[in-house]
């Protein structure tokens, strides 16, 4: 049996000449470039040592040789970990105690200050690679054959770890099949019509299931072209899109280029689908996107756990403010979170999930994944919604406390425990409220000492060096009091409430 996941995509390879990555420097991956660069790296993994089932953690900037990276762990029969490039060293650390990879990589310019984190952790390698083809790894690439016997992988054997926050403990490793990601692009390569003639202007990082698996997962399948930007770019997107088909998102994406003057029907008439996912999409921005462009966004449901869960179809009403309808093979149902029974069509209640999408559980955490999977093999999303007469499925909420920010998963805990040992903080509440850009936008409600001095800014600048960027809060705000429940439980929907309309434009 060869790897699993890779034999589909070489069974699906067009052309070798075909050109899979155009980079934003001009640089081309063709298909055959492809399959050599990722048999060289493959060979490179396997010579630091990488066995079947070892992980590989990478923190490195968004390039082509990221992707063969991710393909070459497929085919050496190794995990491949990404991580968030905003990670910090004392971020970097708990993924990889916890993860305990044979092989870390990042960035050239971070070397130093992460090779005494991965010794700590004693990780045996520690490789670098950058975006200009340097670094070691890309030097022991160059010099490796292009020649590699693909280790053997079948559908249940995992592909990947993704961390994912939650609301209780440290951020949880989502563990992924080869099946897992093979089974979900295949669906989305056919709901979404996607084929060898697609552009797909690709924008989105690679360390998140979105950009990495969503997107090139399912480019790769259909045997289309990526147009690689290392970054929201609105003035290279409208450039691109002559070119281009098709487009995946985040909401920031949108509601950037509508900003623009230039974005016309005219500028978007050879694109045939925008896809938004990651944050809610506000209805306002489905609907004046419509009326700019002519094009009716698609918006759909996944979760790093889950893949991809609903769309909203390609042919047919894409309804703003819905997530659309289950994919095929994707079972969802909707169950009162207290009592776990599925609650009346149209009611709110727990977003359930089942299908070969679902992934295997969390990394070492076999008491998590029990309580977050019923008996009969369905997943307990923590989203709370709804699905109405027609099956188009509704979020209208979360049953955590958990923040989507940009495509992000941001926990509030780990925020609140770095402002709460701010001298003359008493305590916070952090929580999400919309934001036309992000989604949802961190905020921080602070409870101060009444002789202390600190205010917005000191918080904002003592956090940058503890948490990535994207955890940091967008406000911080001071209050008397928290709003507690009988219980002394902190009321964060009523702050939410307060609160709802602080981004408002």
């Amino acid at each position: 049996m060869p790897a699993f996941l890779y034999d589909i995509i070489r069974r699906r390879m067009p052309d070798g000449a075909k050109t899979f990555i155009e980079n934003h420097d001009g640089r081309l991956i063709t298909y055959a470039g492809l399959d050599a660069g990722s048999a060289q790296l493959a060979n490179v993994l396997v010579g630091l040592g990488v066995a079947p089932g070892d992980r590989v953690a990478v923190q490195v900037e968004k390039s082509p040789e990221a992707i063969l990276l991710y393909l070459a762990c497929l085919r050496a029969g190794a995990v491949f970990l990404p991580l968030n490039t905003a990670y910090t060293p004392n971020e970097i650390a708990y993924f990889l105690g916890d993860a305990e990879p044979r092989v870390f990589i990042c960035d050239p310019a971070f070397k130093d200050k992460l090779a005494s984190v991965a010794a700590d952790a004693k990780v045996a390698h520690v490789e670098t690679l950058g975006v200009k083809q340097d670094g070691t790894l890309a030097a022991l690439m160059a010099a490796a054959s292009p020649v590699f016997s693909d280790v053997e992988r079948g559908p249940d054997d995992l592909a990947a770890i993704l961390y994912t926050s939650g609301t209780t403990g440290r951020s949880k490793g989502a563990m992924l099949s080869h099946d897992n990601l093979a089974s979900n692009a295949l669906t989305l390569v056919d709901f979404w019509r996607f084929s060898a003639s697609d552009v797909l202007i690709h924008a989105l990082p690679i360390y998140h299931t979105h950009g990495l698996f969503v997107a090139t997962n399912t480019l790769l399948l259909a045997g289309g072209t990526m147009l690689f930007l290392p970054k929201l770019d609105p003035d290279a997107i409208m450039r691109l899109m002559p070119r281009a088909t098709s487009m995946m998102g985040v909401p920031t994406f949108y509601t950037r280029l509508l900003q623009r003057p230039d974005l016309t029907p005219e500028a978007t008439k050879h694109m045939r689908l925008f896809i938004s996912g990651s944050a809610p999409l506000l209805a306002e921005t489905h609907r004046e996107w419509r009326a700019r462009t002519g094009h009716a966004i698609l918006e759909r449901y996944g979760m790093t756990e889950t893949n991809m869960n609903t769309s909203n179809p390609y042919d047919g009403d894409r309804v703003a403010g819905t997530v659309g309808m289950p994919l095929p093979g994707v079972s969802a149902r909707i169950c009162d979170p207290d009592t776990g029974a599925a609650t009346p069509q149209g009611e709110i209640g727990m977003i359930e999930v089942k299908g070969p999408n679902v992934f295997k559980g969390y990394w070492r955490m076999p008491e998590k994944t029990a309580a977050e999977f019923k008996v009969d093999g369905f997943f307990i999303t923590g989203d709370l919604g709804k699905i109405d007469e027609r099956g188009y499925v509704h979020i209208v909420g979360r049953g955590k406390d958990l923040v989507i920010t940009g495509g992000f998963n941001v926990y509030p805990k780990e925020v609140e425990d770095e402002i709460d040992a701010m001298p003359g903080v008493i305590e916070s509440a952090v929580i999400g409220l919309a934001h036309a850009d992000f989604g949802e936008g961190v905020t921080a409600v602070v409870v101060r000492d009444k002789a202390a001095t600190i205010d917005e800014k000191a918080v904002l600048s003592a956090l940058e060096d503890r948490l990535a960027k994207f955890k940091q809060p967008k406000r911080v705000l001071f209050v008397d009091d928290l709003p507690r429940n009988t219980m002394g439980k902190v009321q964060k929907n009523v702050l939410r409430d307060t609160y709802k309309d602080l981004y408002a434009k």
